[in-house]
């Protein structure tokens, strides 16, 4: 039923009236060829699908024979635009099909509508649509078979001398005119016979493959070539060719002979099922082949984001605006080619990786083996140009020009994207000064300890060490001066003697600034500018409602245009592990970037986790495994040796954290901070403030710089406003 619910849709119920009109009668045969050549490649399909079931498909298939180059990107990107093409013409096919009821109805507007619903019911993640679909799709067969039966045994149905005037099935004299018709149909419908890709596509969910794979493709290649010819016979046997020549309402039209009362009804109902099934099916597809594309980093990584309802909301936003934008050129004929030519070109390709693989990995087992090799391969590679060769030379050239974007595409977009990452990098490396607020002797030594390892971690690093005297605002400044010059020859001297010994030791360049100023807030926003990289501070300490505000680390968190590091200090020394909590929000990513500069110059293993505190399980801690790896990867390009990956499951995040700290030695723990970091009484969100306070290590608390109105609208989006993800 996979195979075959999904893809009986715009080819049967709005196509039959254009083959018509390109083969005439010949059209019937045209569908019984189509389905014979389409053997041999669902035979190299069950080969394929059965020794690599894997979900992907032709893409995994083409990427084992000839690595995740060029051709691999082609395949699958033209594998995911077929499908997007497949459900704008599904969609047009819906469209055409409720008009039966209701005439007046645009065919665009409607066809948008239904892609919006599905793109709406995929992102919140409905598990029963693949059911329903099952069962929608029995009832379509039930109807096609109600259909066939009654047209061909009731009377005003299927008469031969309609069907073939003067005993012939062809309108030319010409044995190749005519086989050219009959190929030009077949292309024109070919992507009604491929639903046993989304077999080969799901391999990886399907119990027992070896035997099931082969049985279902074939099975429902068999189903839908036998529909196929039969409503086609009937159709053009009840009503003559020339007036269905052109139709997009072949079948109600032919019906309407036969059971005049409830058989225009039916087969419309029949075509919504089949379009709205079909829409569904192809959406699904070529968003699974969009997301692992992005998973795979060949396309944009915002694809493989995940909502709340764990589905890729970016990839079906993209993916539905793609197919609106195609359904609105509302031109069947035209789709249905583009779509069968991309197919085809997909099955080519497919094809011809099976022989590679014969000959690259000849030990592999192949519980199901084609016949005839390596005749089966190369006569459905041959099939898939021929067919394509006979396309409209509108398609071909459409085709060809998108596969000429994708190629263009594939060879700028990384090193487009490469230059923009290096140029950001180089941005955020000529802000090479980290700006220390230094006023406890107590934690004095480990903050300029912490910013010398960071300082190394750029070219020209370099660490100021600001001290801010709090003055008077009625003070003369020259009296401030000298305050600040009698301060810094007492005890202020023996801790930036101790800093200064510090840096040394470390190799980085380091000085230090004594400011005057009425608040040690202002003092230190005063020094902030262009080219500080980081601020880092001291933990001030719990805060309450009627201070916090006051508070002088609030303060500078919400004000200082540049990225904060607050340290809550246990005696931090030799640093060997270390942890970093991660959400996912810009915070964290932070986090990960300077941790692993720690981690670096100290050679410390570092461990990144994420917290879960829903029950998931299979496929969901595989997203939330790979979403993780994503975020390391988009924050240090690769995922280093030293860097461990892990997942724990807890019913707070805090508490997750912490009972890591407990089972593992953590010598630093470095979180990013939560979206309520905003709160009057908290520093950085109840999580980290809750890590910092309960942790037994050191913990380090970052805060990236955004702009405020950026920072406004990420806390307003994430979760209607609420949530601590970080």
């Amino acid at each position: 039923m996979l195979g075959t619910a999904g893809t009986i849709a715009a080819e049967v119920f709005v196509l039959t009236g254009h083959a018509a009109a390109i083969a005439g009668p010949s059209a019937v045969l045209a569908m019984a060829l189509g389905g014979l050549l389409s053997y041999s490649i669902a035979l190299n399909y069950s080969e394929l699908a059965t020794t690599y079931p894997e979900t992907g498909g032709a893409l995994t298939y083409v990427r084992e024979a000839w690595g995740s180059g060029l051709l691999a990107f082609l395949v699958g990107t033209l594998d995911c635009l077929s499908s997007t093409f497949y459900s704008a013409l599904s969609a047009v096919g819906f469209a055409y099909s409720l008009r039966v009821f209701f005439p007046a109805l645009p065919i665009v507007p409607v066809a948008i509508a239904v892609v919006a619903l599905f793109a709406v019911l995929n992102i919140l993640g409905v598990s029963q649509v693949g059911k329903v679909q099952i069962l929608l799709g029995g009832v379509l067969l039930a109807f096609l078979g109600i259909y066939v039966g009654a047209g061909l045994l009731l009377p005003g149905g299927f008469r031969w001398e309609v069907l073939a005037p003067g005993g012939s099935l062809f309108i030319d004299h010409s044995f190749s005119a005519n086989l050219a018709r009959m190929l030009a149909t077949i292309a024109l419908i070919y992507n009604a016979y491929v639903g046993f890709e989304v077999i080969a596509d799901d391999a990886e969910e399907v119990t027992n493959p070896s035997r099931n794979i082969p049985a279902a493709i074939l099975i429902s290649l068999t189903i839908i070539t036998l529909v196929y010819v039969l409503v086609s016979l009937v159709t053009l046997g009840t009503v003559p060719w020339q007036r269905l020549a052109g139709s997009e309402t072949a079948l109600t039209d032919a019906v309407q002979h036969f059971l005049p009362r409830f058989g225009v009804p039916m087969m419309a109902v029949a075509g919504l099922i089949a379009t709205l099934t079909s829409v569904n099916t192809a959406m699904l597809s070529a968003t699974r082949e969009a997301f692992t594309m992005s998973r795979d980093g060949v396309w944009p990584r915002v694809m493989s984001r995940l909502s709340r309802f764990r589905t890729p909301y970016v990839t079906i936003l993209v993916i539905a605006a793609l197919v609106g934008v195609v359904a609105a050129i509302g031109v069947v004929d035209f789709l249905s080619y583009i779509s069968s030519s991309g197919y085809l070109f997909v099955l080519f390709w497919a094809s011809l990786a099976m022989v590679r693989l014969r000959k690259v990995d000849p030990d592999r087992p192949r519980p199901f083996r084609v016949p005839l090799f390596p005749l089966t391969p190369y006569l459905a590679a041959a099939s898939c140009v021929l067919i394509i060769a006979f396309s409209s030379r509108q398609a071909l050239l459409f085709g060809g020009g998108l596969l000429a974007l994708i190629s263009l595409f594939y060879y700028t977009y990384r090193p487009f994207t490469r230059a923009i990452a290096e140029r950001a990098r180089a941005l955020e490396q000529a802000k090479d000064r980290i700006l220390v607020a230094a006023s406890n002797p107590r934690t004095a030594v480990s903050l300029v300890r912490l910013s010398t390892l960071l300082a190394r971690a750029v070219e020209d690093g370099s660490v100021c060490v600001l001290t801010v005297v709090p003055v008077s605002t009625t003070l003369p400044p020259e009296r401030a001066a000298r305050l600040v010059a009698s301060l810094s020859g007492g005890p202020i001297k023996g801790l930036l003697d101790d800093i200064r010994e510090e840096a040394r030791r470390k190799h980085v360049p380091l000085y230090t600034r004594l400011n005057p100023a009425t608040s040690v807030a202002e003092g230190i926003l005063a020094e902030v500018r262009d080219n500080v990289r980081l601020l880092l501070m001291g933990w001030p300490g719990p805060l309450d409602q009627a201070s916090g505000g006051e508070n002088p680390v609030k303060v500078i968190l919400q004000k200082a245009r540049t990225n904060v590091a607050v340290l809550f200090d246990r005696g931090l020394g030799q640093v060997r592990q270390v942890l970093v909590p991660v959400g996912g929000g810009p915070h964290s990513r932070l986090a990960v970037r300077l941790a692993f500069e720690i981690a670096e110059h100290e050679g410390a293993q570092m461990t990144v986790l994420n917290c879960i505190c829903e029950r998931c399980e299979g496929e969901e801690l595989e997203d939330r495994m790979l979403h993780l790896r994503e975020i390391v990867e988009d924050e240090l390009d690769t995922i280093p040796p030293q860097v461990t990956l892990r997942l724990s499951s807890a019913d707070t995040v805090s508490a997750g954290i912490l009972q890591e700290c407990a089972q593992r030695r953590y010598d630093l723990i470095v979180v990013g901070a939560a979206v309520e970091w905003v709160a009057r009484t908290r520093l950085f969100g109840e999580v980290d403030d809750c890590v910092a306070e309960g942790a037994r290590c050191s913990v380090l608390l970052v805060r990236r710089h955004e702009l405020a109105v950026i920072s406004w609208l990420r806390h307003r989006a994430r979760n209607g406003g609420q949530g601590n993800g970080h």
